[in-house]
């Protein structure tokens, strides 16, 4: 298994560089969906903030009088231009003070506006033992009113009120005249302008010509004294004023139903459907000052208009405690132009936010003089989500632009840069395994990797690098077969003049006969190698058992014929057996002394020791001399170091202590080089015999 390929190593920078996009790519993400969570946890609090905002106006607006007025009427009709009577948050209406029943119709909110400047209330007392009356009170522009003489027949010449009630199948008509008052005003109550009664006639007796008074008609009208134009003096006569008037009908149905039970029944339950028509007359045959037909211009608060107090999808609902009945249900409808991506709401509702799980909803109880109400208002939180995904959904534009432009630089950088990197990577990887396969080498193709960039001028440069050295590997292979030539012709030509030599001195006893057969071995590991290296380490020996005292005495009596001098054996004098091959051996030492008789003292002696043990023989060779540096003691056995210049030229190739290391490994044994005290040992081990 190749480990090198499952390592990470070749890839930490590829990986890194990925990573780095990946968490960028993370943190955008992360990024966007930690500000969503925020924003969804603000917009919480602050739609939290204003469903309590709209509870309390609610409950305020109900509490108030106008409220009330639209509890105690939640379903107002005034269908065919006919009113129909209000039950008022009030037992009754002082209807002949000004101030007073002013104040109370506004507060309420009763009146509805007709026209420009008309306005007109109709109701009922919320008390039934205050009587079974009609309160009518409006308002009006017109010219200075003209009364009506008391006991004059006709009324159609002065301002008049004509008001008709029709319930139950009964219909009641009255025509109610202007007739100034001439009593002295109470210093407290003093009213500038004009006012005067209403007093009340059947229209019926005034069609006859007769005049009886309906004693519990009453009814009064204030005209203010200023003119509503602002270029009209106020006392011309012709100027628009604004008039007041306040009236009491009395209605005998409603009257006499009060006494037909223990209990009366208040309001009455057919309410809306009691009709009032009200028209205020000029003097003469003029059009109405002020006509109930026509149609109020603004209708007064009802309950709908809470609907516009409720944000979109909260719920508005109202119960009657008394009975339980409940009015219908208003929601707030969502705005339909809110329109965001689904998947973006369901994501922000996802997104956890502290108690937003929790329903809101809140419950007033609202206490009117006709009874109390229950008023629940629910929110919905799912507005909150809807709102922000409006926003999300636009900024969802924004991470998505980040997220492709980062992937678009992730893919430039991918397809750009890593993929020619890896290729250039699998094709230098693919040089080196033929290289190692093969011994050999052949060019790496990367002419489509070339170009202006970066690593386009790493490819070319590489290219060009692989193609000189190419050309020097190929100029080597030449110089290495001219060699090999060359040593054919060497080993031819030496050959030859050895074989007559070993004729000539074949006799075993003949120390020549040694040296020649040395020769033809050194001859034949080197002949037809490409390189000595190469040669000595591919040789084969023949490894027998051989007498060490024997080999190594002969080794020093016969040192002197080759030029070293002063060679003793130090030894056991009997036998000591071992493993190796004679000739072989015999070069190892031969080459150990030539580097001690270099570097001894001169006349100094060259010692050779043998020991022996049960597993191996220990061969020691000193001499006296300078000591090899610490850092050469294992360098000095590789091919082709030498410590003399030239030394090529002299002969001396710094392969001797290659060779003795070479064969001493090839026979089980080891050879190291010792500094000792005033010189160098080297030590030779040997396995023994059997």
């Amino acid at each position: 298994m190749n480990w090198r390929r499952l390592s990470l190593v070749p890839y930490r920078l590829r990986l890194l560089l990925r990573a780095a996009f990946v968490f960028l790519m993370a943190a955008t993400v992360g990024l966007a969906l930690s500000v969503l969570q925020q924003e969804k946890q603000l917009s919480y609090k602050n739609y939290e903030g204003s469903f309590q905002k709209t509870r309390v106006q609610i409950a305020a607006t109900l509490r108030h009088p106008t409220g009330q007025l639209a509890l105690l009427n939640p379903q107002p009709s005034n269908a065919g231009g006919a009113l129909h009577p209000l039950l008022l948050p009030f037992a009754a209406l002082d209807f002949d003070d000004l101030q007073k029943v002013q104040q109370a119709v506004a507060m309420s909110g009763c009146l509805a506006q007709y026209g420009n400047n008309g306005s007109l209330c109709v109701g009922i007392g919320n008390n039934p033992w205050a009587g079974g009356f009609i309160y009518v009170a409006g308002s009006f522009d017109s010219a200075q009113l003209v009364p009506h003489v008391r006991g004059d027949q006709v009324v159609d010449q002065a301002h008049r009120v004509r008001v008709k009630v029709t319930l139950r199948g009964q219909t009641y008509d009255w025509i109610a005249p202007f007739e100034e008052s001439t009593e002295p005003q109470t210093p407290g109550r003093r009213y500038g302008g004009m006012r005067g009664r209403l007093t009340g006639f059947t229209a019926a007796d005034v069609a006859r010509g007769k005049s009886p008074v309906v004693k519990d008609f009453r009814g009064w009208i204030w005209q203010n004294p200023r003119c509503n134009q602002p270029d009209i003096a106020d006392d011309d006569a012709n100027c628009a004023r604004n008039a007041f008037f306040s009236l009491r009908l009395p209605v005998a149905v409603l009257q006499d139903a009060l006494f037909e039970k223990r209990r009366p029944e208040w309001p009455p339950a057919d309410l809306d459907r009691i009709n009032v028509s009200i028209a205020v007359l000029p003097p003469g045959d003029g059009a109405p000052l002020l006509d109930s037909s026509t149609g109020p211009a603004a209708p007064p608060f009802s309950l709908t208009d809470l609907k516009a107090m409720l944000l979109p999808g909260e719920s508005l609902q109202i119960k009657r405690l008394s009975d339980g009945a409940a009015l219908p249900v208003m929601v707030a409808p969502i705005d339909p132009e809110d329109q965001s991506w689904h998947f973006v709401t369901a994501l922000i509702r996802r997104l956890p936010v502290d108690a937003y799980d929790v329903p809101l909803a809140a419950k007033e109880i609202i206490t009117t003089p006709a009874g109390s109400y229950e008023v629940l208002l629910k929110g919905d939180v799912r507005s909150v989500s809807k709102s922000l995904s409006v926003v999300a959904s636009r900024l969802v534009w924004f991470v998505g632009a980040m997220l492709a432009a980062l992937m678009l630089a992730w893919l430039v950088i991918e397809i750009g840069i890593i993929r020619r990197v890896k290729v250039l990577i699998k094709r230098a990887d693919d040089v080196g395994e033929r290289v190692k396969a093969a011994r050999g080498f052949s060019e790496a193709d990367l002419a489509d990797l070339r170009g202006e960039d970066e690593l386009g001028v790493l490819a070319t440069g590489l290219h060009d690098l692989l193609r000189r050295v190419r050309e020097d590997v190929e100029r080597e292979n030449i110089r290495a077969e001219q060699e090999r030539d060359m040593w054919h012709a060497v080993g031819h030509e030496i050959m030859s003049p050895l074989q007559s030599l070993m004729v000539l001195h074949g006799a075993p006893e003949d120390q020549s006969h040694r040296y020649i057969s040395r020769m033809q071995q050194a001859i034949r590991v080197l002949y037809g190698r490409a390189s000595p290296s190469e040669a000595f380490q591919s040789s084969e020996l023949q490894v027998s058992e051989i007498d060490l005292t024997a080999f190594l005495q002969n080794v020093a009596g016969n040192a002197c014929h080759v030029g070293i001098d002063g060679v003793r054996f130090e030894g056991p004098a009997e036998p000591l057996t071992a493993r190796a091959d004679e000739y072989s051996l015999e070069d190892v030492v031969t080459h150990v002394l030539r580097n001690a008789e270099r570097y001894r003292k001169p006349g100094s002696p060259i010692t050779i020791t043998l020991e022996g043990s049960d597993t191996g023989a220990t061969i020691g060779i000193h001499n006296d001399g300078p000591q090899i540096p610490s850092n050469m003691l294992t360098k000095i056995f590789e091919y082709g170091v030498s410590d003399q210049p030239e030394s090529g030229a002299e002969g001396n190739r710094g392969q001797g202590l290659f060779v003795a290391k070479t064969y001493m490994a090839k026979m089980g044994g080891t050879i190291i080089a010792q500094n000792r005290a005033g010189g160098v040992s080297f030590i030779l081990n040997l396995q023994r015999g059997a």
